[in-house]
């Protein structure tokens, strides 16, 4: 795509006069709003600092890409907006920001955000065309310094070099979560950096539109070395016997020449496949088992999720369709198939055992996984024993591949395609048909008869753990434990009615409500970006997005953090001391109407949030008080 499409003279700011974050964001939308590109500037407004909550779009190196795709926008815009003197938008780098490129989508465009995104990205790498950006005297100088640029970038990416003659030649991935700028810019950094040390390099790319310039084996086997920039999973099994470095994307886009060198210099380690010492320590990623249990943990849950939202809140509506309309009502069987037992929800367990298991030993340990998984399922064993499947096989694949690292060459194409799935399969199964499942089965059935006759004080304690739980870290381990323990209990067999779930949807969506509250009734205590960005909350909270504390919970954990622990915790005990049960393992308020006691529901979540809000209110030093304590607010942030 040609960025200078999008970027409309008409719209550009050459001297912006904002001093502010906030400040800037207004001055850019209002220039969309002047000429005619947005429709409805309060809401454009509210959907970027939506995504600012989420992450500063500050991206560092003085350059700020603020972005939104919405209903509010007629037009697909890029917004250029110049500061001299610079603002201060929270960047990632904590230098204050000079070029503003801020990105309007209108909501049907597919992923021109993203596409434009990625080609900002490409080209705003380069230093010294940043700087040139920065001395453009008109708009018409920004448009051909783009137009000059894009055109280059796209010369050297189509330009095929197979006279590499003696350069060292390396081959690069990178890749992060979101898979958007960071992605473009490590690839652009190890490119420019290779091209001025003479080394020869190809680059993929793992982005949001999925792989580009893959890798061929013969440009693997023709290298010296792999870097994997990459903050996400990419597939490792062709480098097997490589020299790879793995490091985090933003070394790929911060220390490039360093990782060019230690792979010229032979530094980095060997990585094998199929088992064997791959000397991951010379690596810089640097896990603790705790650490790579909770990845391959969230591995699991991230993939099973889907299927427990959807499956579970269209299994809630046919519980409510059978009471009112009876068991013989076409709609009403039409779902339960779908989102019941023989649907969505009877992938769950399998699901949950299988992304463990592939975290752990790659895709061959992914059919034992989810095959364990099923056996789990199947057999009462449940969540517990889909989560001993997965590491089960995980592992398993593992030690297998260390029993035949050393089988001969001739053989290695037998591995993936009978020893993996046939061994693997059978020890795997094995150990669940004979052990795990008994024992799982035997844990998950006690585990249900307690809940079941829990006492009415003996839930209330536990209705204020789990939901006090949810405010402690707002979507980190301690948080995803109370919601993994409250899926469990949903998927155990009897305990469907979501007694527990009740307590932990309560308990995570009080955090941002008491936030929207606290800075709607102490403004003196808040910010005005803060004030606006509390109102975001009020939509966060009720939809059980706990994660829109985060921001506020960074800049005063403290008070934040104990705050919202109280009231969660009292929203959650209260929701099991009515016996309030919540058919639906997500949607917080746009699944109200399933609760047995909806009213009492939303009173609870009501209380919770009022408390904490309270405490917050009255706990926060006013505004102007809180400059003397930025210091002891800055060590806060640096602890947690």
């Amino acid at each position: 795509m040609k960025i200078t499409d999008l970027m409309i003279p008409s719209v550009m700011i050459m001297d912006m006069k904002a001093s502010t974050k906030e400040e800037a964001i207004d001055e850019l939308i209002a220039s969309l709003n002047n000429q005619g590109r947005i429709n409805d500037p309060a809401l454009f407004k509210d959907m970027i600092l939506k995504r600012e909550l989420e992450s500063s779009t500050g991206i560092g190196d003085g350059i700020a890409m603020p972005h939104a795709k919405t209903k509010a926008v007629n037009e697909a815009t890029v917004v250029f907006g110049r500061s001299r003197k610079g603002v201060d938008y929270e960047a990632l780098d904590g230098q204050p920001s000079h070029l503003f490129f801020m990105i309007a989508a209108p909501e049907g465009a597919a992923n021109v955000h993203l596409q434009t995104l990625a080609a900002l990205s490409r080209l705003l790498i380069d230093q010294p065309f940043v700087e040139q950006v920065k001395n453009a005297k008109t708009p018409a100088d920004v448009v051909r310094l783009f137009d000059h640029k894009q055109a280059e970038k796209e010369r050297e990416e189509t330009k095929v070099d197979d006279n590499r003659g003696n350069k060292p030649f390396i081959v690069a991935v990178t890749a992060c979560p979101t898979g958007i700028a960071h992605t473009y810019m490590a690839e652009d950094a190890l490119k420019k950096k290779a091209e001025e040390m003479g080394v020869a390099i190809r680059v993929e790319t793992d982005g949001s539109e999925g792989v580009k310039n893959r890798l061929t084996n013969a440009e693997i086997a023709q290298a010296v070395g792999v870097i994997v920039a990459a903050d996400k999973k990419v597939e490792m099994a062709r480098f097997d016997g490589k020299k790879v470095l793995q490091t985090a994307v933003s070394s790929g886009i911060r220390k490039p020449e360093e990782l060019i060198q230690k792979v010229l210099d032979k530094k980095a380690p060997t990585y094998h496949a199929e088992g064997g010492s791959d000397d991951s320590e010379a690596n810089d990623h640097k896990v603790s088992v705790w650490g790579k249990i909770y990845k391959d943990l969230m591995n699991g849950i991230s993939h099973m999720l889907p299927f427990v939202v959807g499956g579970g809140i269209l299994l809630a509506v046919s519980f409510l369709l059978e009471n009112t309309l009876g068991q013989n009502n076409s709609i009403f069987k039409m779902l339960s198939t779908i989102a019941g037992g023989t649907g969505a929800f009877h992938f769950l367990i399998p699901i949950l055992a299988g992304y463990i298991a592939y975290s752990i030993g790659d895709r061959p340990a992914l059919m034992p996984g989810m095959v364990g998984g099923l056996l789990a399922a199947n057999s009462n064993a449940g969540f517990l024993g889909g989560l001993a499947a997965g590491f089960l096989a995980g592992w398993i694949i593992l030690f297998l591949k260390k029993v035949f690292t050393n089988l001969p060459k001739s053989l290695d194409g037998l591995k993936p395609v009978l020893i993996f799935p046939v061994l693997g399969l059978l020890i795997t199964g094995s150990l669940m048909y004979y052990i795990a499942d008994p024992i799982f089965n035997w844990v998950n059935t006690e585990l249900v008869n307690v809940l079941n006759n829990l006492g009415t004080g003996n839930a209330v304690i536990l209705g204020l753990v789990l939901g006090g739980m949810m405010s402690v870290d707002m979507g980190g381990p301690v948080n995803k434990a109370a919601y993994t323990f409250a899926i469990g209990v949903f998927t155990s067999s009897g305990n469907t009615n979501g007694l527990m779930m009740a307590a932990v949807m309560a308990g995570g969506m009080v955090p941002p409500l008491s936030i929207a509250l606290a800075t709607t009734l102490f403004k003196n205590k808040f910010t005005e970006s803060e004030q606006k960005a509390g109102i975001t909350n009020y939509v966060l909270g009720l939809s059980f997005i706990t994660e829109g504390a985060i921001p506020f919970a960074a800049s005063d954990p403290m008070r934040i953090i104990g705050a919202n622990v109280i009231g969660s915790a009292i929203a959650g005990g209260l929701t099991q001391l009515w016996h309030i049960n919540v058919p639906a393992p997500h949607g917080g308020i746009f699944v109200i109407f399933l609760a047995n006691h909806a009213l009492l529901f939303l009173v609870s979540i009501a209380i919770g949030a009022v408390v904490s809000g309270l405490i917050l209110g009255f706990w926060k030093k006013p505004f102007d008080q809180k400059i003397a304590e930025s210091v002891t607010n800055e060590k806060e942030i640096n602890i947690l």
